[in-house]
């Protein structure tokens, strides 16, 4: 199915998806990295990475804490999504289910508390990792966000590069599958961080694909990285500029599995700069960090914004 660079792309995509979190430095005391994080916040000049963690209260799952999606479902790869029109049609079979929760959800107080942190002037920008577009819906429309990974509110296709709001690709799935959504809703299970749902196969051979408004192709996807795919240039190079003038790193709500977020901490740390992490469980990044606050990320959010003003 495969060309062999793709299938090497493919099997370390797969070894991506796989990878566990474990236990690389224990946590601080609370009120210890606590304080230590808000000493790091008053010096100012800090870039925050957030990861799925951070959604969590907007009723979006993670990906790999106790609940997460992967103990249930494996994300699609690039190359599956691309060389296979079988598994395009069962992404978007499942998406056009799932997107509706996702599409439902909005920002929740850690979203928000950020945002104001960056108004205030404590936070160079952000980086997420997440492609759920709520840093975005939370922050004024000139602030330092970049999404890392892409977001689902926009479609692009793979043949000739035309670009489509999801809502517009969505009527066009409605119209072409009319009263799918609600019947397959109530069998779908599983409502993942990347917006498809686990729908049986006799769900996905009922459903028809929407093809490119440009060219006609069958290759419309998701704006987003998948695992196997390279972050953008542009996006990468956003990301230097923010790391260059930054001062610290914090990162909030992420395991720091995947090796696009997890460099920023590796980049950051051999320049002599602070890494905290607030996370609900094991970060990847722990060993290089000052402060591991290990808890829930929005009370912990609301807390230091207290304590900050």
């Amino acid at each position: 199915m495969f060309t062999p660079q793709a299938e090497q792309a493919h099997q370390g995509a797969l070894r991506s998806i796989a990878r566990t979190v474990e236990e690389s430095a224990p946590p601080h005391e609370p009120a210890e990295a606590k304080a230590g994080i808000l000493q790091q916040l008053r010096r100012g000049a800090v870039l925050c990475v957030t990861g799925a963690g951070i959604s969590t209260d907007s009723g979006i799952p993670d990906y790999r804490g106790p609940a997460g999606s992967l103990k249930k479902h494996r994300p699609m790869t690039y190359q599956e999504f691309k060389y296979d029109a079988a598994a395009r049609h069962r992404y978007w079979a499942r998406s056009f289910v799932g997107w509706r929760h996702l599409g439902r959800a909005k920002p929740n107080p850690g979203h928000t508390t950020l945002a104001d942190w960056q108004a205030s002037g404590l936070l160079t920008g952000l980086v997420t990792q997440n492609v759920d577009g709520l840093h975005a819906a939370a922050s004024p429309p000139d602030a330092a966000v970049v999404p890392l990974h892409g977001d689902l509110s926009q479609v692009v296709c793979l043949s000739c590069g035309y670009y489509e709001s999801r809502s517009s690709m969505d009527e066009r799935l409605e119209e072409a599958n009319p009263g799918y959504s609600e019947a397959a809703a109530v069998a779908a299970e599983n409502v993942n961080p990347d917006g498809d749902v686990t729908l049986a196969q006799e769900w996905v051979q009922r459903f028809r694909l929407v093809a490119c408004l440009v060219c006609r192709a069958d290759t419309l996807k998701p704006d987003v990285v998948y695992f196997g795919e390279n972050v953008p240039a542009e996006r990468k190079a956003s990301v230097d500029r923010l790391v260059a003038e930054s001062e610290s790193l914090l990162i909030v709500g992420s395991s720091m599995a995947v090796m696009s977020g997890y460099s920023i901490a590796l980049r950051m740390h051999r320049a002599g700069k602070q890494v905290s992490v607030i996370n609900g469980g094991p970060s990847r990044a722990d060993a290089k960090a000052t402060w591991r606050w290990r808890t829930p990320i929005t009370p912990a959010l609301q807390s230091l914004s207290v304590e900050l003003n």
